[in-house]
């Protein structure tokens, strides 16, 4: 009897420990995603920037990473052509070329 108790235990503990095994690896897993989506939107973001920075200059970013489309009277859609897909809208002032960001979006497929 008291065998059979010892060995439940020996089962409940070895269950007990492929838990937390299976707990810490799908932890560590969303910590890599959460890390990497949290990379690449930063990349996204910059590019972003570079892209707001230099619409003074439409004709230099046809061949850049963002797809530029107007949506008139000073305005302009900004978005990045990787994942993940952030959009941008934009004035860009006529006198001082200066782009100011007026909202932004991440596009969800």
């Amino acid at each position: 009897m008291i065998i059979a108790w010892v060995l439940s235990l020996f089962m409940l503990i070895s269950s007990l420990i492929q838990i937390l095994e299976r707990s810490v690896a799908l932890e560590i897993i969303r910590l890599d995603a959460i890390t990497s989506a949290g990379k690449k939107l930063i990349a996204s973001e910059e590019l972003l920037l570079e892209c707001q920075e230099n619409l003074a200059r439409i004709a230099s970013l046809n061949h850049s990473d963002c797809h530029i489309q107007s949506a008139g009277k000073n305005l302009w859609l900004i978005s990045t052509k990787d994942k993940p897909t952030i959009e941008i809208l934009v004035f860009l002032d006529e006198k001082t070329k200066q782009a100011t960001r007026l909202n932004w979006r991440q596009e969800f497929e």
